[in-house]
């Protein structure tokens, strides 16, 4: 696990884009203002360096495929044993990598522009919404965003993105714990096959990474 500020100021913004492919630089290039640009190329960028020093493969030589949920892999050959996902958002980027398993990371800003409230009535689980409905309205931001997290880093981690129903599964918003993946329908036998657990950011920030911990070696 990797995270860091995501600076569109950077000097290092031109020497991370002569790492890019072709698709990628098109890509950075249809971003209206230079602010989302940069932060692509910084992102994407800071993601093939890294790689390349699990690699040892240069950088520039890394090719990445995308499965059908628009989750990127490796396509480079010999290079299928490296599983990563990558999450930024407001001036923060975070990286996660695993060896022949699948994983996923979310990291997001903590809004107070939301109606919060609505989207938990009409996402979560209704074990997810009840901690909701309890808690203080001062803490009903931080709860939200801390549910999200971790229910977008475990279907990331599983490929499928918005595809898998977040009403499907539970998550604990406990601060701290050592496994936040509660529960799964229809198996309830899935949740054994996962760690969904939170990870430090700085204040106003929610973060989590989930990773397979059983059944065969990832595939895209």
């Amino acid at each position: 696990m990797y995270y860091g500020v995501l600076d569109p100021n950077s000097p290092d913004i031109p020497k991370l884009r002569q790492l890019l492919s072709d698709d990628e630089i098109d890509r950075a290039n249809r971003f209206h203002f230079d602010k989302n640009r940069n932060e692509y190329i910084f992102a994407r960028g800071s993601l093939r360096v890294l790689l390349s020093t699990y690699l040892q493969i240069p950088a520039k030589d890394l090719r990445f495929s995308y499965t059908e949920h628009n989750k990127p892999y490796l396509a480079n050959p010999m290079s299928a044993v490296i599983s990563f996902n990558v999450s930024h958002t407001n001036g923060l980027v975070a990286f996660a990598f695993s060896r022949d398993r699948k994983i996923g990371v979310d990291v997001e800003a903590i809004r107070e522009n939301l109606e919060v409230s609505e989207l938990a009535e009409r996402f979560f689980s209704e074990a997810e919404r009840q901690v909701l409905r309890e808690a203080p309205a001062t803490s009903r931001y931080a709860l939200f965003f801390r549910c999200w997290t971790r229910k977008e880093a475990y279907i990331k981690a599983r490929g499928e993105g918005l595809s898998h129903p977040l009403a499907q599964f539970d998550v604990s918003l406990d601060e701290d714990t050592a496994n936040a993946l509660s529960a799964t329908r229809p198996d309830p036998l899935e949740v054994k096959r996962w760690v969904l657990r939170p990870f430090a950011v700085p204040i106003g920030f929610a973060a989590a990474v989930a990773v397979e911990i059983d059944g065969p070696p990832s595939k895209p």
